[in-house]
């Protein structure tokens, strides 16, 4: 890929490095070809230790941490200004209210820091680009509003959606032109979407709780989002899509499958929706993004899968697999996805943002 051969690494910062979402963006950012982290912020608890020390007894992943990060003085997420002095662009994982985390991104973007962020907290601010980039990559175009609104030469934020609907709106969006209109889907979460794993949450060994708070709202609705359109610089939500869900958090680490049952004005044929699958590709794909995964939809055609054990690394965890696609007898179809719910739906879905964002010419160096 000829992509501006960056000359040398964009420098990161990782703003709420300490959380399970900050580990998993240091994990998935050692030896990326594009960029560097060089700084970890964190609460005013972490900051002045080393990231090995402010981690000691914290850290949640099966990956190692990666030594290069090991000896990175911890800064003070609210330390802006020397944060924005010392990289390019941040990657947001913080942990605080919905008001503050909008407030701080902001100020970051205000300093000229682009902002990509997991948060929930900006994804209907009216001119922020909520994106799956083989999705929606069109939505970054309303960057250019929001600078205005900030004041901004170079910084703003865009956000990725919700863990929740990975495994499934990629889907939908592959069949588009069969004008998907009911959708009732039932997620299966991990417990890595809540930031713990099997010893932070004992209770979870054996169980299942039937409710993830705000969960069903943001799957019911996010994907309306995606894969609406911007209209006079603003967003204008599909109209033709009414999606119902139940979230459920099961004892599992990482993938979250979902159960989907839908409903098309068109008649497609099983043959046709199985190849929209396996062919749907886009910008990080035709543009050989570093952590594209090709294809992006993995059509498994065993009855049994897709299996969290089997199939939730599928391409490095950016991929999505979908099986188990039938005629119902209430819908007109229904299958299974999976995503991983800490690399697609969270940390890596946002690197791929970045990356997109890149290419695109909206992060470049400072």
């Amino acid at each position: 890929n000829d992509m501006k051969k960056l000359e040398k690494k964009l420098r990161v910062g990782i703003l709420g490095g300490t959380g399970m979402v900050g580990q998993r963006f240091i994990t998935l950012l050692e030896n990326h070809p594009w960029f560097e982290v060089t700084t970890i912020a964190a609460s005013s608890r972490s900051a002045g230790k080393t990231y090995e020390e402010a981690m000691s007894g914290r850290w949640k992943l099966e990956d190692k941490m990666p030594e290069a990060v090991k000896n990175i003085v911890v800064k003070d997420v609210k330390d802006i200004e020397e944060i924005s002095n010392s990289v390019d662009f941040v990657f947001s994982a913080v942990d605080m209210t919905k008001e503050e985390i909008k407030a701080i991104e902001d100020e970051y973007a205000k300093s000229e820091t682009p902002v990509v962020s997991n948060n929930s907290a900006h994804r209907w601010t009216e001119d922020v680009p909520m994106v799956v980039p083989e999705i929606n990559i069109d939505h970054f175009d309303i960057i250019e509003t929001q600078k205005k609104r900030l004041g901004t030469k170079r910084g703003f934020v865009a956000v990725k959606p919700n863990c929740s609907i990975q495994g499934y709106v990629p889907a939908l969006a592959a069949w588009q032109e069969f004008e998907p209109y009911e959708v009732c889907v039932t997620t299966y979460q991990a417990i890595s979407g809540a930031g713990k794993n099997f010893s932070d949450w004992p209770e979870m060994v054996g169980n299942i709780i039937p409710y993830i708070g705000g969960e069903e709202e943001k799957s019911e609705i996010e994907p309306l989002k995606i894969l609406g359109s911007i209209k006079d610089g603003k967003f204008v939500k599909a109209d033709n899509l009414l999606i119902t869900s139940q979230c459920v958090r099961v004892p599992v680490l990482e993938g979250h499958t979902a159960a989907v049952f839908v409903k098309f004005r068109k008649n497609p044929s099983k043959e046709e929706l199985i190849d929209r699958l396996k062919n749907f590709s886009g910008f990080p794909q035709e543009n050989d993004l570093p952590s594209a995964p090709k294809p992006f939809i993995n059509y498994l055609s065993e009855d049994d899968r897709p299996q969290v054990a089997k199939d939730v690394y599928y391409e490095n965890g950016f991929g999505v697999s979908v099986g188990r696609l039938r005629e119902d007898t209430l819908f007109d179809y229904k299958f299974i996805g999976l995503a991983h719910n800490t690399v697609r739906g969270a940390a890596g879905g946002a690197i791929l943002c970045a990356e997109s964002l890149v290419e695109k010419g909206y992060i470049a160096h400072k």
